[in-house]
C-alpha cells in the first residue's frame, strides 16, 4: 500500500533529576553532599530507510516519545541516559512544521537527523555546596525533552518522471527501458501509485531513475483523480517524459492533451511547470491518420520542445528515447533539495540571568509566572531554610523582586508564584 503523508506527533525525553543524598561514615572525613545528577533524555531521530518506499510505519502509530533519563542517586551515581528513538523514512522524506507547513529538513541527504532534543539532567546537590552552605537539601530538576507536532511527506527522487493523461502508456514504457513490472492494463486509472525503475544507458554502468507519475487528468492540481496526492512526487524530477497518445483512437487532440497537462503542472506550481520536458508520441505504430503526429511535431517546434515517435507495445525507438533522455540530464543540475525554512523560537540559555517572566495583579496577590522559575520550584525543598534562601536568591538575581517592586506591592502584599504563596517584605 503506497502512504505518502502523515502528520505525526514527537517529544524527546526529560531529564532525570539531581539526587539530594548525604555521607556519614564514621572515620570519613570527606562527607557532606553526595547527590548524582540526573541522566540525559533520550532524542528522537529521523534516520533514512533505504528499503523502504513508503511511510506505511505511521499509519497506526502517530505519537512517539523517548525514553527519559534517570534519577540521580547517592554515592554521585549519574541517573541512566535516556535512550534514543529512532524513527525510519524513506529517502527523500521532508520534514515540516504541523502549523507553519514550513520545511525543517530534507532526508535526501542520507543523514541522521535530530528532531527533538531530549532535556538535560539536573545537578545533585553536590553542585551547591558552598563554604556557608554546606548542606544544601535541593537540587535540580531534569530539564523538559522538545516536543512537537510533524508533519512527515515523501517526495519521490527520480531524475525523470513519466506524465501524462491516463492509458497513454506510461507504465508500459517504463516495462519496456527499465526492469520495473508495474500493473498494465487497457483502462483508466491502472496505476494507483508511482513506480520506480533504473534506465541503464549504454554499456557504460550509467543510467537514471525514472517514475511513473499516475492519476493526471484536468483538475489534478485541484485534487481531482489522483493527481493531487501525487503531483508532489514530481517536484524532484529533473526532467519530464511527456506521453501522449499519438494515434488519437479516443478522438481527442493529442495536443489539447500536451497542453491540459501542462496546465495543471502550472496551476500546481510555476515552477514544475518551467521544468524541461521531452515529449514521447507513443502508440505510433496504430497511426491511422498521420495528421495528429504532425499537430505534436508542430507544437513541439513552437515551444522548443525535442519530440520522439515510439512505441512502447513493439519497442519502435525506446532506445532512442532514452539516450535523448541522458543527453538531456547530462546538461541538468541535479535533484532538488527543500532547504529548511522553519526557524527555531529562541528560548533562553540555561543559566541566563536574562529570564522572562509576567506579573499581574489580582485583588491584593501578585501572580508571577515564568517558564524558568516553574523549572526551579521543581527542586527546591520549601520545608528547608537553606532551600527558601537559594530561591529567594534566584527572585533577587532574576529581577522578580524589583520587578515586583516596579508593578507597587507593598509590605504585607501575597505574592504567587504556581500554587506557592509568601507575603512580601522589603
Amino acid at each position: 500500500m503506497f502512504f505518502d503523508r502523515v502528520k505525526i506527533y514527537c517529544k524527546a525525553g526529560n531529564g532525570g533529576n539531581g539526587s539530594v543524598s548525604f555521607r556519614r561514615e564514621k572515620y570519613v572525613s570527606h562527607g557532606g553532599p553526595d547527590g548524582g545528577d540526573g541522566g540525559n533524555g533520550g532524542n528522537i531521530i529521523f534516520r533514512v530507510d533505504e528499503g523502504s518506499d513508503t511511510l506505511l510505519f505511521y499509519k497506526y502509530k502517530r505519537k512517539f516519545r523517548a525514553e527519559d533519563g534517570g534519577d540521580g542517586k547517592g554515592s554521585k551515581w549519574h541517573g541512566a541516559n535516556g535512550r534514543d528513538l529512532i524513527l525510519p523514512v524513506p529517502r527523500g522524506t521532508v520534514i515540516m512544521d504541523a502549523d507553519s507547513g514550513l520545511v525543517i529538513h530534507d532526508m535526501s541527504d542520507g543523514e541522521d537527523f535530530t528532531v527533538c532534543k531530549g532535556g538535560r539532567g539536573g545537578w545533585g546537590n553536590r553542585h551547591f555546596a558552598t563554604p556557608t552552605r554546606q548542606i544544601p537539601r535541593f537540587a535540580k530538576s531534569g530539564m523538559d525533552g522538545q516536543e512537537r507536532e510533524l508533519l512527515l511527506e515523501m517526495k519521490i527522487i527520480a531524475d525523470v518522471g513519466l506524465i501524462g493523461l491516463p492509458n497513454v502508456g506510461k507504465s508500459s514504457i517504463l516495462s519496456m527501458i527499465s526492469a520495473s513490472r508495474p500493473k498494465i492494463g487497457n483502462y483508466n486509472f491502472t496505476t494507483l501509485s508511482p513506480n520506480l525503475g533504473v534506465v541503464a544507458v549504454g554499456d557504460e554502468g550509467r543510467g537514471f531513475v525514472a517514475a511513473d507519475i499516475p492519476g493526471l487528468i484536468e483538475g489534478a492540481s485541484e485534487g481531482a483523480g489522483l493527481g493531487h496526492e501525487f503531483l508532489r512526487h514530481v517536484e524532484r524530477c529533473r526532467l519530464l517524459i511527456h506521453v501522449v497518445d499519438a494515434s488519437a483512437q479516443d478522438g481527442s487532440s493529442p495536443v489539447d492533451n500536451i497542453k491540459l497537462i501542462n496546465n495543471e503542472l502550472r496551476e500546481y506550481s510555476e515552477k514544475l511547470a518551467e521544468r524541461p520536458q521531452i515529449i514521447a508520441a507513443n502508440k505510433c505504430d496504430c497511426l491511422v491518420d498521420e495528421a495528429p503526429l504532425d499537430e505534436i511535431k508542430k507544437y513541439a517546434a513552437e515551444n522548443g520542445v525535442k519530440v520522439v515517435c515510439i512505441s512502447a507495445a513493439t519497442g519502435l525507438n525506446l532506445k532512442e528515447l532514452i539516450n535523448e533522455t541522458a543527453l538531456e540530464l547530462s546538461a541538468l543540475p541535479p535533484c532538488e533539495r527543500y532547504e529548511a525554512e522553519y526557524v527555531e523560537p529562541e528560548t533562553p540559555a540555561p543559566g541566563s540571568m536574562e529570564k522572562t517572566f509576567t506579573i499581574r495583579r489580582e485583588n491584593d496577590v501578585y501572580i508571577v509566572e515564568s517558564e524558568w522559575l516553574y523549572r526551579v520550584m521543581g527542586s527546591v525543598n520549601f520545608e528547608d531554610r537553606e532551600s527558601l534562601n537559594y530561591f529567594q536568591k534566584v527572585l533577587r538575581t532574576g529581577g522578580v523582586i524589583d520587578a515586583l517592586r516596579e508593578k507597587g506591592i507593598r509590605d504585607g502584599d501575597t505574592v504567587s508564584i504556581y500554587d506557592f504563596e509568601f507575603e512580601f517584605v522589603n
